[in-house]
């Protein structure tokens, strides 16, 4: 979830970098270990859904519990892993600068468009998005140029039609937060989810939160995908992979706006 990113700005020379918060404040030493090691985490719930992997950061556990209240959902699928920065920008926290230019990344998703990801059961590659479009709302879905803002705005929200291997051709909503210290996002879902002939997931029942943080020399990245899905044997499970294969891609896509932001 870039061709874009105009030069950032003059407007930006000056401004004090947004604090950064260390792993060891914002996750307890066991997945900190984990994660140092360069692995991932991953969590699935199906029932008595609690947060496992939530970092402790207030933004980030506000919204994952106002998501939680408002879905109810039977489904949780948790993922945290870490970005280790280049070294020409882990010396301290990241500029106002940095946080604009990865906000602009990760806000430009027609860049979705053609991501891959590995099929278990194919044992292959596959392309994920076929299509990813931003448009100007779900009733007119007129086609529009991903979105650039010059200043770090506190929210923002974006209408996209996404066209994927697992769900189909659908519309999205996309909220997106600031925070000195993190960018969030919330997507959720505005036509109904199948899994192939199988209807699955109602129209606004899933609810994908991907936050990342400053750590300092790293960011970490949480995504939690949340849904109120149809009860058929065996569906869940389906829908959890469908979900985590969703967002191991999006993680990938991620670190590498990553990549353009911190080596550009």
């Amino acid at each position: 979830m870039l061709p874009l990113l105009c030069a950032l700005l003059i407007l930006f020379a000056g401004s004090p970098p947004a604090e950064a918060l260390p792993l060891d404040a914002l996750l307890a030493p066991k997945p900190q270990a984990v994660l140092l090691a360069g692995e991932s985490l991953w969590e699935v719930q199906f029932k008595g859904i609690r947060p496992r992997l939530l970092p402790n950061h207030a933004l980030v556990q506000r919204l994952f519990e106002e998501t939680q209240q408002a879905l109810e959902p039977s489904l949780l699928v948790e993922s945290l892993r870490i970005y280790r920065k280049p070294s020409v920008a882990a010396q301290g926290d990241w500029s106002v600068a940095e946080q604009g230019a990865l906000f602009n990344e990760i806000l430009a998703l027609s860049t979705l468009t053609g991501l891959q990801y590995f099929s278990s059961s194919h044992k292959a590659m596959q392309t994920l998005y076929e299509r990813s479009q931003v448009i100007d709302g779900p009733d007119t879905q007129k086609p529009l140029p991903d979105p650039v803002y010059e200043v770090l705005p506190a929210q923002v929200r974006v209408y996209a039609r996404q066209k994927d291997l697992i769900f189909g051709d659908r519309i999205y909503q996309y909220e997106y937060y600031t925070a000195p210290s993190a960018l969030v996002l919330v997507q959720r879902n505005l036509s109904p989810l199948s899994v192939g002939i199988i209807p699955a997931v109602g129209k606004e029942h899933l609810r994908s939160l991907v936050a990342v943080i400053d750590a300092e020399a790293y960011l970490l990245i949480y995504a939690a995908s949340m849904a109120k899905a149809v009860s058929l044997p065996g569906l869940n499970q389906r829908v959890g992979q469908s979900f985590a294969t969703r967002t191991d891609a999006l993680m990938s896509w991620f670190s590498a706006r990553a990549d353009r932001t911190f080596t550009r």
